[in-house]
C-alpha cells in the first residue's frame, strides 16, 4: 500500500516531468544538464568504490600464491617455446626430405640417402663419416653427391658406416670439363689453403676459352665419377708451366662445411 510519502513523491516526479516538457527547448536542456552535474559525483563515487574494492581483493591474495602462479606460467611459456622450436625444425626437415626425394626421382642413378654422423677434427674440411655401409650396398669409391653437386667419394667402407673424402682432398682428384665441352677437360685437385670452398683445376688446354662463371661438370673419364655432375664454377684462369696449360680456380657448388644429408650412388 502506498504511503502518503510515496504518493507525494510520485506527484512531485510527475509534476517535474510535465514542467520539463513544457519548458522551452533551450531552458529544458540547461535544467537537465544541471541535474546531471549534480548526480555525476555520486556515479563517480560508486565507480571509485568498486575499483578500491577490486584492489583490496588483490591485496588479500597471499604473496606465496602469486609467486607460485608466476612460476607455473613461466614453466608453461618455456614448454611452449620448446614445442614451437621442435615443430619448426620438424617442418624444415620434412621440406628438405621432400625436395631430396623429388630430386632423386629425376636422376638416372640408384641412390641411397645417408646422414653425416661424424667429422674428424684433425681433418675437418676433407672427410666425413656417413651412416651407410656394406650392408646398404655402399662400395669403395662410390660417388657421393647432393642436389647442388659433387661431394666426394667413399674412401673406406664398414658394415654400417663409411668414410667419405671430400672434394679438395689431395686423394680426391676428379676428371672434369668446362661446360659440356669435352675438349676443355682437366683435373680438379686440391683445395686452396686459404679458402676450402675453392679448388684448382689444372691441365686445361692453353687456348681454351674459359669465361669466369662457367660451370664445371664431371667428364666421366677415370672410371670413378659418372659424367654430368656439377663440380663448381670458374672464378678465373691463368697460364701455368710456361704457358703449356691453363689452370682455373673453381668455387665448389656444394658447401662442404654444412653437410647434413648426402646421396650415395650404389650398385
Amino acid at each position: 500500500m502506498l504511503t502518503r510519502k510515496h504518493f507525494l513523491g510520485i506527484v512531485v516526479a510527475v509534476v517535474a516531468s510535465l514542467v520539463l516538457l513544457a519548458l522551452p527547448t533551450r531552458l529544458s536542456l540547461q535544467v537537465r544538464s544541471t541535474l546531471t552535474n549534480a548526480f555525476l559525483p555520486l556515479f563517480g563515487l560508486t565507480r571509485a568504490t568498486h575499483t578500491v574494492g577490486e584492489q583490496l581483493s588483490l591485496k588479500l591474495i597471499p604473496r606465496s600464491q602469486l609467486e607460485s602462479e608466476y612460476v607455473r606460467l613461466a614453466r608453461e611459456n618455456s614448454q611452449l617455446r620448446v614445442q614451437l622450436a621442435t615443430a619448426a625444425e620438424t617442418a624444415r626437415e620434412n621440406r628438405s626430405l621432400r625436395a631430396l626425394l623429388g630430386w632423386k626421382a629425376s636422376t638416372p642413378w640408384n641412390l641411397k640417402l645417408a646422414q653425416v654422423i661424424l667429422r674428424d677434427p684433425a681433418n675437418w674440411w676433407r672427410a666425413v663419416q656417413i651412416n651407410l655401409g656394406s650392408r646398404d650396398g655402399v662400395r669403395l669409391n662410390a660417388t657421393v653427391l647432393t642436389p647442388q653437386g659433387l661431394v666426394g667419394r667413399v674412401a673406406s667402407v664398414g658394415f654400417d658406416h663409411a668414410q667419405v673424402v671430400l672434394l679438395g682432398d689431395p686423394s680426391c682428384n676428379v676428371s672434369a670439363m668446362v661446360g659440356t665441352n669435352e675438349r676443355s677437360a682437366g683435373i680438379v685437385g686440391a683445395a686452396s689453403s686459404l679458402d676450402s670452398s675453392m679448388v684448382e683445376m689444372t691441365y686445361l688446354p692453353r687456348h681454351a676459352d674459359i669465361p669466369a662463371g662457367a660451370p664445371v661438370h664431371t667428364s666421366g673419364l677415370g672410371g670413378v665419377f659418372p659424367k654430368g655432375i656439377l663440380v663448381g664454377h670458374v672464378v678465373d684462369t691463368q697460364p701455368v708451366e710456361y704457358g703449356l696449360h691453363l689452370a682455373a680456380r673453381l668455387r665448389l657448388s656444394v658447401n662442404l662445411s654444412a653437410l647434413e644429408e648426402v646421396w650415395v650412388i650404389v650398385q
